[in-house]
């Protein structure tokens, strides 16, 4: 792994170089691109991790374009291909093309993916694994739908850092799973904000707060053989795989405070949290709720929340406080309104064009693959990976209870990923982080 900047300021620089050079470097000629001219030949899918949101994410893929097809398919557990396929059927059946000798399971499986033929991999495994398939997936000149989060740690965001500078010269299509950059609704939103219609931005405001999450209670320690299976097959629950709720889910809340600022990332930030309700063995070590101020150095300060816990308050909401007006937004719903300060009703969204949608899930495989067809295809690595870094740093700051910046942030040396995965592995879970008590590394 080739060494990164230390600072925000050298991180912003290095990703604005790239761009200014990648229209050069793209020219060469790398087996598989198609950088620079349209591509009408039928598509080959591989679809790396078929659980839940991956069949989700196949079948959005397979309705976006009409010369495609899903050629192979891998994960850890055979069960899971199973079902994922057999869910497919159901809406293309005439764009499965995945014999047994192209379903592959284990650990290593995504790599026979890459060498099946695919053109295009579907990243959707738990996102722990995410660095070491983007960088695969790139080094094997494949283009790449992943989904949110990028990482899991600081040494996974700086291994897709060079993923993506490479992809980028390599003309290889990264889009990202951060589904509400692709509704029309926050498009048109965000370009207002950006355009100062509610002034200039003095603070922003996020909540990401649900019921508990009980994912995967079929699995237990007595049906599952060893720690690995495990922890893979209940993955929502241990860091180093999901990154904890804040990571996982509330990414999307925090990817939003992200777009308010035009993707400039806060210089630091300070947070708390705990495990408070959700203590149970089957939760592993993870937090049930989240607090985290970010601090621009314009003097804009974030808050976000996040909170899993039952009979509490919820709700998933967005407010942008401006000089001129407010801006509030209910993600899931096509609630969009700016305010006066006097609460007069300023602007509310409404759709602008015909076949306007709030289906961003679809809408980011359209555009890719339309991309691709173009010759142009979408790399959205920059600030894919600028917003997992961001909701990384709120986890450390919580974890910790110390003032996080964003260039430890980025050169932390904790890695979260076991070493030499095996199978039989003896793989204890670690401890819930005490904040005062858990070391920043």
């Amino acid at each position: 792994m080739k060494s990164l900047p230390p600072t925000r300021r050298a991180f912003l620089k290095n990703s604005t170089a790239v761009v200014a050079t990648g229209a050069l470097v793209s020219q060469l000629p790398f087996p598989t691109v198609t950088f620079g001219k349209p591509d009408s030949r039928k598509l080959k899918i591989g679809w790396v991790g078929c659980g839940g949101r991956g069949t989700g994410a196949a079948n959005q893929a397979l309705s976006a374009d009409s010369n495609i097809e899903l050629w192979a398919a891998a994960d850890v557990f055979q069960d899971k291909i199973d079902k994922g396929l057999e869910s497919l059927k159901q809406y293309h059946p005439d764009k499965l093309n995945v014999p047994k000798a192209r379903q592959f399971v284990g650990l290593d499986a995504y790599q026979k993916v890459l060498e099946s033929g695919a053109d295009v991999v579907l990243l959707t495994t738990s996102p722990g694994f995410r660095p070491l398939h983007i960088k695969a997936a790139v080094d094997a000149g494949k283009h790449i739908f992943c989904e949110k989060p990028m990482a899991t740690d600081a040494p996974g965001v700086r291994s897709v850092i060079e993923s993506v500078k490479k992809a980028k010269e390599k003309g290889l299509s990264i889009v990202d799973g951060f589904v509400w950059r692709y509704t029309f609704s926050h498009r048109d939103t965000y370009k207002r904000i950006h355009a100062g219609e509610i002034g200039d931005i003095n603070a922003i405001f996020s909540s990401y707060n649900t019921g508990s999450v009980d994912r995967y209670p079929q699995w237990t320690r007595e049906n599952c053989k060893t720690d690995l299976e495990w922890q893979l097959r209940r993955w929502y629950y241990f860091t180093w795989l999901s990154g904890d709720h804040i990571v996982e889910q509330a990414i999307h809340s925090i990817d939003k405070m992200l777009w308010t600022m035009n993707d400039l990332p806060p210089a630091k930030c300070i947070g708390q949290g705990g495990r408070q309700v959700r203590t149970q063995e089957k939760y592993g070590h993870i937090y049930d709720h989240f607090s985290v101020e970010y601090q621009w150095d314009s003097g804009v300060r974030g808050y976000h929340y996040s909170r899993q816990i039952d009979k509490c308050a919820a709700g998933v909401w967005d407010q942008v406080f401006g000089t001129k007006a407010s801006y509030t937004g209910e993600s899931g719903r096509k609630l969009h309104l700016f305010r006066t300060a006097a609460g007069e009703s300023k602007w509310r969204w409404r759709p602008e064009r015909e076949g306007d949608t709030q289906n961003g899930y679809q809408t980011e495989h359209d555009e890719m693959y339309a991309s691709i067809r173009d010759g142009n295809p979408i790399n959205h690595g920059d600030r894919m990976i600028k917003t997992t870094l961001m909701a990384i740093m709120g986890r450390m700051a919580a974890y910790t209870g110390q003032e996080i910046t964003w260039e430890m942030a980025l050169n932390s040396k904790e890695d979260l990923f076991p070493k030499n995965l095996e199978w039989d592995m003896k793989l204890p879970v670690a401890p819930t982080a005490m904040p005062g008590i858990t070391p920043f590394i």
